[in-house]
């Protein structure tokens, strides 16, 4: 059960982030499992279980992010990642390519929302396709998101703006990539379960989003029309 995160995670946060190398990890890799890993597993499995509880039609499943970069991607940048974060998706092969719930947290902040990590070329043209075969199912999507305060919509733009033919939804239609989240700087709220409430409920919120943006695989591919 997740009581919350406490000083020492965001202590131990801290301390990876100016020394990021593998003696001073595992030095402290104990206090990684007591005062990140452990809580972060428990607020995936406690949001889990309440999801699937409430949505089983969506056969979701659950994970929690190594703290080890990929060797392959490193650039530079030491082995461990300095954040946290665990998501909520559909099983997959291609896991960045398709829509995922997720909560992460740093050092000095922390994030949540619904979108992609990495969504296809071929994705992003059905996504346009449907808006102009037919417009007001994203159109009642974007009034839900207007009337209210904790989400915003963000990703890359493309450099040249695609003319939409409806005007309320340019935003959407020129995303190259995109997600709809929360981001705030820590706070008293992540060290209490109420954090768990308050993603629970946006999740609540962001599902009429994830099941519109899950059923873009089975539109045809407008660039073989």
């Amino acid at each position: 059960m997740f009581t919350g995160f406490t000083q020492e995670t965001v202590d131990f946060m801290w301390g990876l982030r100016f020394n990021n190398e593998k003696s001073w990890f595992e030095a402290h890799r104990e206090e990684f499992q007591r005062s990140l890993n452990e809580p972060m597993k428990a607020l995936c499995d406690d949001i889990f279980a309440a999801l699937d509880g409430e949505y089983p039609e969506l056969g979701l499943r659950h994970k929690v992010s190594r703290i080890y970069r990929d060797a392959r991607r490193l650039h530079g940048a030491g082995p461990y990642r300095d954040h946290l974060w665990c998501s909520f998706e559909q099983p997959t092969e291609e896991f960045a390519a398709t829509p995922v719930f997720w909560f992460e947290l740093s050092p000095d902040s922390w994030s949540y929302g619904m979108g992609y990590y990495c969504a296809k070329a071929v994705t992003m043209a059905k996504h346009r396709a449907r808006i102009d075969r037919d417009p007001k199912p994203l159109k009642k999507l974007q009034k839900l998101l207007d009337g209210q305060s904790e989400f915003v919509l963000e990703g890359p733009t493309y450099a040249r703006a695609k003319p939409c033919a409806e005007k309320t939804l340019t935003d959407w239609y020129n995303k190259k990539n995109f997600s709809i989240y929360h981001e705030e700087k820590l706070a008293e709220e992540i060290y209490s379960p109420v954090l768990e409430e308050r993603l629970l409920a946006g999740y609540r919120f962001l599902i009429p989003f994830y099941r519109y943006f899950m059923t873009l695989d089975g539109d045809a591919d407008p660039r073989e029309a």
